[in-house]
């Protein structure tokens, strides 16, 4: 792909399929290093290229009274700790151009939240850093408006940047994965499919005055199953060991315990449709 790029031994977009996961926010240092340690041995004994992800500060939560995590200064601290100890790349979310040069100094790559995914200063700075950036779709922008996004980035002095989708606004309460922004970002940048996201149903179970987020995991194998199918060049994953206690986006999390299962799957889709590659056409 003429998009490709290494991040450390991983190759983004030049063919191997690979895996962003963690837990959507850091809970807590023992938490965090645990789940590194655990999806990376799965990743490990697939062979499978692994980021590790995992927020140090939430700060698009629906409510005040919501979990958003330890800050930076502790999250980073913690995020270094990963690196470190667990030696894999890390990503981490970065919400103000303030802050990028402080995250980028620990983080491998920067990913832009879905809200954010037009504001320019923020593309910019983050390009600036040199570090890798994920750039979320927003759940309002088509795919190929992505486009403005990647060169905002690229126009900075910065070709090292990957999209990731995650379903677009449907009604109220409810996200859809149209398969075709797939190919069609793919056109102007590696792609990566948020197989956990594109299943949240943001404020959808609201009891009155919660302001939680609903989901539907079940759909998490046979939405990444498609994605894979369609050519993706990586897939992005939120993990829990114990979704119903997670501190944010539990109810669209994979169990952890269903994640070699879910990868297995995964690698057996992308090999068959590599050997069995057919010629694609030009997406316009």
């Amino acid at each position: 792909m003429k998009h490709s790029f290494k991040l450390g031994n991983i190759e983004i977009g030049g063919g191997q399929l690979f895996l962003i996961a963690g837990p959507c926010v850091i809970e807590s240092e023992a938490h965090a290093i645990k789940m590194a340690e655990c999806i990376g041995g799965v990743a490990k004994a697939l062979k499978l290229p692994y980021i590790f992800k995992a927020s140090y500060d939430k700060a698009n939560r629906t409510s005040l009274k919501s979990f958003r995590g330890p800050g930076v200064s502790e999250g980073l601290r913690i995020l270094r700790k990963i690196a470190d100890t667990v030696h894999v790349p890390v990503l981490t979310d970065v919400h103000e151009a303030v802050d990028v040069q402080r995250v980028a100094e620990v983080v491998d790559v920067l990913q832009i939240p879905a809200f954010l995914c037009r504001q320019t200063d923020l593309l910019v700075a983050a390009a600036k850093s040199g570090r890798t950036i994920n750039i979320k779709k927003g759940q309002f922008v088509s795919p190929w408006d992505m486009r403005h996004a990647v060169a905002k980035v690229r126009d900075a002095g910065n070709n090292k940047v990957f999209l990731t989708e995650r379903g677009a606004s449907f009604g109220y309460n409810n996200l859809v994965v149209d398969m075709r922004s797939l190919p069609i970002m793919r056109e102007f940048a590696p792609v990566v499919f948020d197989a956990t996201h594109s299943v949240q149903m943001p404020s959808a179970a609201n009891a009155e005055g919660t302001a939680v987020s609903g989901g539907q995991p079940e759909f998490i194998p046979l939405l990444s199953r498609a994605a894979v199918a369609a050519g993706v060049d990586g897939i992005f994953m939120e993990v829990h060991d114990n979704p119903a206690q997670a501190k944010s986006d539990g109810a669209n999390a994979l169990d952890l315990k269903l994640l070699r299962g879910v990868l297995t799957q995964l690698l057996a889709v992308d090999k068959a449709v590599r050997e069995q590659k057919v010629p694609e056409e030009t997406i316009n």
